[in-house]
């Protein structure tokens, strides 16, 4: 295989995995379109909010239509809050109450032209989790750096599947990335925005922890049938297709959530 085409192969599968696996998340804002007394309406509803200010949810319609959504804590017995969106120009706009770091809630819009009110979604209920801020400085580098171990893992895997290519190299720089991104800068990403380092086995179920854990036991595993440069073909490629199917997993699902109930 070229050199070219090598790194191209590499590259597609690799963004395409990550862009799914971002789309296809929990946390990813939830789109589509909703008509409205003979009106089309393409909605965006956030998934995602920072604990310093409340959560905006804005849904783009015209000057006949209004609104109201409904809120709740998420998993409790709270009752139903209804807020009225407000008009802001060509915009409906309401606010959600900011919540604690994990903290999670359940709301529902509904638009109307006066006479038959429509549920957004469906009126299935959209839930939204919160989390403190994450410095640049930490969330950039994990992105970039996990990025990069996914690529090398990908290419690692191609180099085993290529007999002319010994993919050892390819497998150190993958083990190094992994290590770096999942393993030090992942925790301090979720310390900043959770409050805890790692929740993941053998401590909690976090999909995202245990993900990256069982990636990079694989890879360990093809390092030591490697040594002394050993291609370790089989390893490396079954290191390399476990990480891609992880990888293709939603990304957050399963993540940190606040029991409500223990708090005061």
């Amino acid at each position: 295989m070229k050199k070219f085409l090598f790194w191209f192969l590499a590259v597609v599968i690799t963004l395409g995995s990550a862009v799914y696996q971002r789309k296809t998340g929990p946390t990813h804002p939830l789109r589509g379109k909703v008509v409205v007394e003979g009106t089309k309406i393409k909605y965006r509803l956030p998934r995602s909010a920072e604990t310093v200010r409340d959560a905006e949810v804005r849904i783009p319609a015209p000057a006949l239509l209004q609104g109201y959504l409904d809120y709740k804590r998420f998993k409790t017995e709270d009752a139903w809050t209804r807020v009225a969106l407000a008009r802001e120009g060509g915009d409906l706009v309401g606010l959600l109450p900011k919540q604690p770091a994990a903290g999670k809630l359940l709301y529902t819009v509904n638009l109307t032209g006066g006479y038959v009110t429509t549920p957004v979604a469906g009126g299935k209920p959209t839930v939204i989790r919160f989390k403190d801020p994450v410095p640049a400085w930490v969330i950039i580098p994990h992105v970039l750096i996990m990025f990069a171990g996914m690529l090398l893992s990908t290419a690692a895997g191609l180099a085993a599947i290529d007999k002319k290519r010994n993919p050892r190299r390819l497998v150190l720089w993958a083990v190094a990335l992994l290590f770096i991104g999942g393993f030090i800068l992942g925790p301090l990403v979720q310390k900043f925005a959770f409050g805890v380092t790692w929740a993941g086995f053998p401590v909690g179920f976090d999909l995202t922890d245990n993900k990256t854990l069982i990636a990079f036991l694989f890879w360990v595993a093809a390092l030591i049938a490697g040594r002394k440069g050993k291609p370790a073909r089989p390893f490396v490629l079954a290191a390399s297709l476990v990480t891609l199917v992880i990888y293709l997993i939603p990304h957050s699902l399963m993540g940190s959530e606040l029991d409500y109930s223990k708090m005061q």
